[in-house]
Order: structure tokens, then C-alpha cells, then sequence
């Protein structure tokens, strides 16, 4: 209710059996998913918007969130997509020139549930000590027993296809900083090199960066084959970030190993682990997974470092790539791998975000790269 009329008590219940009691300050109902921690201070409007967080029920870190609220320039996608939202203190007086609503309302107006109260510091170190788990929050009622039963109906996110939940539906131009339809074939603009960006979840930032690095983008549906997609005649392919487990994403993982050698190709996140199974790797579960905007990657090539925006909970096992792939990055907190590249096949990818959003840009430069790849492409063919 208001914010000095009663409170709306909300439970949080993890698959241990851990109980943890707050109240909503958005929404209300019942929601269940993994839950998973973000070390972000800032950026909360962009996570939320993030499709990555499909299927997850996310905790903030930081204890003191909604204090600049939200607007409609740092929207990453169309929606919020993340089950839950959980955070220490609600700030329910945004101060900030670019405020247009509060969070309260911003989740309200997506139908979001959004609670506070819980002790987040405790959640996360339960989290980090026991891994991510699977989870369900609650107003609809407090019995632990019942919320218990209600979560042993949920799969989890291994072997489930979240794709298919918030890939875009028929391709679209990304043309002036917004989505456009496509009307027809003559409305791409050809002029510039043409990237087709197959979409699995794709962040605004990533086309946003596309397009100022001058290419034409068409983004085009999950299920889109290496047929439709070459009968564009582009000049690469991006595979972009997206949720859950890339092992049943066998749809994805086939047009890749179609449209290897054809043409250059990016993938970031979940791209990066598709184009690893594209070429045979397998992918294994992190414990708690990668989020937050300051994991350290270090260039194996040059031994830069650079501070780097993630949101993952898969990785590609490196040890199971051909001979000929080149691990190009890895986690200096894990060693986990951050990128490869496959010189032969004009092909490279990145775990972590080159578009941060929110994050440090130490990693613009691989859209740069990637022009550079196509276009070194296009004057001598592919081999």
C-alpha cells in the first residue's frame, strides 16, 4: 500500500529450504525462478531490462536502489524480463533531471514484483556459498511448507529453452537509435555494410553500437535458418547475448555451424557459447555465475586487462574445442573463459559485454574489430 499505510509482507523461499521475509513495494503475486545476485551499485533500470535475466529472480548488492529512477532512454529491450526483483531499501524519491517514473511505478507498469526488506547481504552470501538456487517469492502467502511444494514443480533453468520466451518475433531494422519494421528488402539500407544480428535475447546497446560503428542492422528471430539469413547477402553475423542454457539451443547452435566459413561472425554471452558448441565444445553451469560490472578479463594475446560488464551463469569448457581455436580471453577472478577466435573461419567471440550498459567501455573496441573483420572480409573473400 503507501508508504506509511501497511506493508504487503512477501517470503522468499530457496530450494534448501532458507526462508527470507521482506515486503513488495511493486507488484504482487508470486513468482519462481533461479536466484541470483548483481554487484552493480548502479545500472538497475538497464539490468532490469536486460532479457538475459529471463527466468532469474535477482538480488542487488548494493542496499540502497530506486534513488534516480527510471526513464525511457536506458530501456534495453521493450520490457522487463527477470521474474523478481530484490533489494535491500526502496528509495521511493527519485532525484535525477532524466527521472521520468519512480522504480515503483516502472515495475508496477510491467507487472513486475519488486520487494524489500530482505536481508540481501545474507541471501548473497548464502548464494555464494551454496550456488545459484532455484526459488520462489511470494505475497500470496507465508506458509513455508506450501511455498516449498509450489517451487518442486519448477525445472530450473538447465535444459530449458528461454530463447524461444524473448527472441523477436519477425525481423526488424535497427536504424536512428530505434526498432523499425522491415516493410520490404529494399528498405535496408545497403549503402553501409549489413550485419544480421540473430536475436536471443539482443541488448539495445549491442545494435546501438552497431549502428555507430556504421553498419546497417537487421535483427532477425532465434528460429531464422543460414538460408534466410544468407538470402539477405550480409557482410557478418552477430550472435548476441540471451538467457538460460545455450545446450538445448540446437536450432541456433546448427544455423552457426551453417554460416561458419560463409561469412564473419561475433558472438557475445550466450553468442559466445553458441559459436563454442557450433564448433563442438561443450558448456558447463558456474556455481553462482558472472553479474555484475567489474569482472577483470585479461587479453591472452597482448595481457591487457580490461574491466568488464557480465551476466551469464554457462560457460564454453575451452578444453573441448578443437586444436584450432584460439582462447583469446579469460576471467582473472576464475579462469573461466571470456573469448575465442577461429582465424581460419573469420569467427570470434566474447562472454562477457563489449557494450557494458551498464558497465566500463574498456571493450568497445571489439565492435571496431568486428568491422575491420568484415570488412578485411569483403575486399579479399571468404577462404
Amino acid at each position: 500500500m503507501g508508504l506509511f499505510g501497511q506493508r504487503t509482507p512477501a517470503t522468499l523461499v530457496l530450494e534448501d529450504g532458507s526462508v527470507f521475509h521482506g515486503y513488495a513495494f511493486a507488484s504482487s503475486g508470486e513468482v519462481m525462478g533461479e536466484v541470483v545476485f548483481n554487484t552493480g551499485m548502479s545500472g538497475y533500470q538497464e539490468i532490469l531490462t536486460d532479457p538475459s535475466y529471463k527466468g532469474q529472480i535477482l538480488t542487488m548488492t548494493y542496499p540502497l536502489i530506486g534513488n534516480y529512477g527510471a526513464n525511457d532512454e536506458d530501456m534495453e529491450s521493450d520490457s522487463i524480463h527477470m521474474e523478481g526483483f530484490i533489494i535491500k531499501e526502496y528509495q521511493p524519491y527519485p532525484s535525477n533531471w532524466r527521472s521520468k517514473y519512480s522504480l515503483r511505478q516502472f515495475l508496477g507498469a510491467h507487472d513486475t514484483l519488486g520487494v524489500e526488506g530482505i536481508d540481501t547481504r545474507a541471501l548473497t552470501r548464502k548464494i555464494r556459498t551454496a550456488g545459484a538456487m532455484r526459488a520462489i517469492l511470494s505475497t500470496e502467502t507465508d506458509n513455508v511448507n506450501t511455498l516449498m511444494k509450489r517451487l518442486e514443480t519448477y525445472p530450473g533453468l538447465v535444459g530449458q529453452d528461454l530463447v524461444r520466451l524473448v527472441s523477436c518475433r519477425k525481423p526488424y531494422i535497427w536504424k536512428n537509435g530505434k526498432p523499425m519494421d522491415l516493410v520490404s528488402r529494399k528498405s535496408l539500407d545497403l549503402s553501409h555494410p549489413l550485419v544480421v544480428v540473430i536475436d536471443c535475447g539482443v541488448k539495445y546497446s549491442i545494435l546501438r553500437n552497431l549502428e555507430a560503428m556504421g553498419f546497417s542492422v537487421l535483427v532477425v528471430p532465434s528460429k531464422t535458418t543460414a538460408a534466410e539469413i544468407l538470402s539477405y547477402r550480409p557482410d557478418g553475423v552477430l550472435l548476441s547475448n540471451g538467457p538460460g542454457d545455450p545446450a538445448p539451443l540446437t536450432y541456433v547452435i546448427e544455423t552457426t555451424r551453417e554460416l561458419l566459413g560463409k561469412l564473419p561472425v561475433f558472438g557475445i554471452c550466450l553468442g559466445h557459447q553458441i559459436l563454442g558448441q557450433a564448433l563442438g565444445a561443450r558448456t558447463a553451469k558456474l556455481k553462482f555465475g558472472h553479474h555484475g560490472i567489474n569482472q577483470p578479463v585479461k587479453n591472452l594475446d597482448t595481457s591487457h586487462i580490461d574491466i568488464t560488464s557480465q551476466n551469464h551463469g554457462f560457460i564454453v569448457e575451452t578444453g573441448t574445442l578443437p586444436a584450432d581455436v584460439r582462447e583469446a580471453f579469460i576471467n582473472l577472478n576464475d579462469g573461466t573463459s571470456e573469448g575465442i577466435y577461429y582465424p581460419s573461419l573469420k569467427a570470434f567471440s566474447v562472454q562477457y559485454h563489449p557494450e557494458a550498459a551498464p558497465g566500463p567501455h574498456d571493450a568497445r573496441y571489439l565492435f571496431k574489430e568486428f568491422l575491420d573483420l568484415v570488412r578485411q572480409t569483403s575486399s579479399q573473400g571468404m577462404k
